[in-house]
């Protein structure tokens, strides 16, 4: 009898481990919901992810702030002046820009290569400076917005030495977090990843 019951424990003991192996396999291993991630909801547990495993949340923002709104507009011959659609273009920043007051970014400057290089890098200055000076305008703190590079016209999007509006432009860039956020980390930035959902539903709705 005492022989036959130790048998019975190799017994159990043997299932119980090819039970817990079966439940080793990658099947079991994936993110909760993974099975039905259609890559809606589910794409904010990845950035999420990605975010907390490598400590590049700038980047995640900046991907996701250049694919939710246009990040350049344009300007005319050597002007610094904003038209009807970078203003339009503006508009759309500064919407982003307040869900998440988190956030700091960067307007860069640039011009086409007609003129000197030394009034090009003031020009380029000048157009980020407007475009600055428009979205804290629209309810961004200055705080929270630099137009201290401009690059003239050392970045050509187009090769020419003539004029050409693709080449007189301001780009707006996600720069970080303010003083005080930096570690946004330590569990909020779901939290901003869900503002972001929140809002983004709120516009289907509508």
């Amino acid at each position: 009898m005492k022989m036959h019951n130790k048998s019975r424990r190799f017994v159990l003991t043997g299932l119980g481990l090819s039970a817990l192996g079966a439940c080793t396999g990658t099947r079991f291993n994936d993110v909760a919901g993974a099975s039905v991630d259609e890559g809606g909801f589910g794409s904010a547990t990845m950035r999420n992810m990605v975010a907390m495993s490598s400590g590049d949340a700038v980047n995640v923002l900046g991907s996701r702030f250049a694919d939710s709104v246009p990040t350049t507009i344009n300007f005319e011959f050597n002007s610094a002046q904003l038209g009807p659609e970078a203003r339009r273009i503006l508009d759309q920043q500064a919407d982003f820009m307040r869900q998440f007051p988190e956030v700091r970014f960067s307007v860069y400057g640039h011009t086409d290569a007609v003129g000197s290089n030394a009034y090009n890098q003031g020009l380029g200055r000048r157009r980020a400076e407007a475009a600055v000076q428009y979205l804290s305008q629209r309810g961004v703190s200055r705080s929270r917005l630099d137009a201290l590079v401009s690059f003239g016209e050392t970045r050509l999007l187009v090769s020419t030495q003539g004029r050409e509006r693709a080449n007189r432009r301001t780009v707006t860039e996600v720069a970080g977090f303010v003083k005080g956020n930096d570690l946004v980390l330590d569990g909020k930035y779901a939290q901003i990843v869900y503002r972001s959902y929140v809002a983004s539903a709120g516009d289907t709705a509508s």
